[in-house]
């Protein structure tokens, strides 16, 4: 887990670095425009999606390692890819855009309460760093909100050329995403299997039933179609770097960071899918 444990950081904070080069101060605002799309997705991401995964930890009776493990990725804001994948979809980017931004900010705080509220609830006893929910919190301000605000300020300053190389710095943070992913699961080569019959079910199962949840909560009370794309991908598609980073910090065995790197392999394949079959039907 070590080497994981190094690169993770610096992944982390150039993919929110290239975040906060996407962002302008609209997507922002627009929340205060336009609350109802924002707050439904708000509520999905943050509210339905760790009682679910809960749920599902409690129903099955979970190896308590890979239990926290889902709860980390649970806890995770969704990432630059639910806004590539809206965007192909069709759906509201602006919104994806801002539901991404705001919650990745608030991640500072969600993330460590809910795992740490998690490892209460479950009465479990981890091997963990000693590391607080106030350091953890420090820490992740470092990596994930100031780069996002440095983002913001290059941007300020250099909007033509960040507007004009867009995909490019997408595609940057896509690759960092993946060599983070990759590290861990060759690192893990030999264990990866056992591990995948253990948490590919309810990894699975947690990203499947967010989806279908984020859709028809949005087709009930969103504005539209766009919207309804937008918030099921931001539901199913979680910063699996970020809950890599975030579980390498907090702790010293690598099963509390495999379902993170099980549910965003499973993501692409599920997202994918919605997409194509989302386009097809239209």
């Amino acid at each position: 887990m070590e080497i994981v444990a190094k690169i993770a950081p610096i992944s982390l904070a150039l993919i929110m670095l290239a975040l906060g080069m996407g962002l302008t101060i609209q997507d922002f605002t627009r929340i205060i425009k336009q609350p109802k799309d924002f707050l439904i997705g708000l509520i999905c991401q943050l509210v339905f999606l760790p009682i679910i995964a809960f749920a599902l930890v409690f129903i099955l009776d979970f190896q308590i390692e890979l239990a926290i493990g889902l709860m980390i990725i649970a806890a995770a804001p969704g990432g630059v890819t639910s806004n590539i994948l809206t965007k192909f979809a069709n759906g509201d980017v602006a919104l994806s855009i801002s539901l991404t931004a705001i919650i990745s900010l608030l991640s500072i705080f969600t993330v460590p309460f809910i795992i740490f509220k998690s490892i209460d609830l479950l009465n479990a006893s981890t091997d963990t760093n000693e590391i607080s929910m106030t350091s953890i919190s420090i820490k992740m301000f470092l990596v994930v909100t100031c780069p996002v605000i440095l983002g913001m300020i290059i941007r300020k300053f250099a909007t033509n050329f960040i507007s004009s190389n867009e995909k490019i710095i997408q595609t940057i943070s896509l690759i960092l995403f993946l060599i983070v992913l990759f590290g861990a699961i060759i690192q893990e080569r030999y264990n990866i299997i056992p591990y995948m019959l253990k948490a590919g079910t309810i990894t699975f199962l947690l990203n499947i039933i967010m989806m279908f949840i984020g859709f028809y909560i949005a087709k009930i009370f969103a504005t539209g179609i766009e919207q309804r794309k937008c918030i099921s991908l931001e539901c199913g598609l979680q910063n699996g770097t970020l809950a890599i980073f975030v579980g390498t910090q907090i702790f010293n065995d690598v099963a509390y960071i495999i379902p993170a790197a099980i549910y965003s392999l499973i993501m692409f394949i599920t997202s994918i899918i919605f997409v194509f079959l989302i386009k097809k039907n239209n």
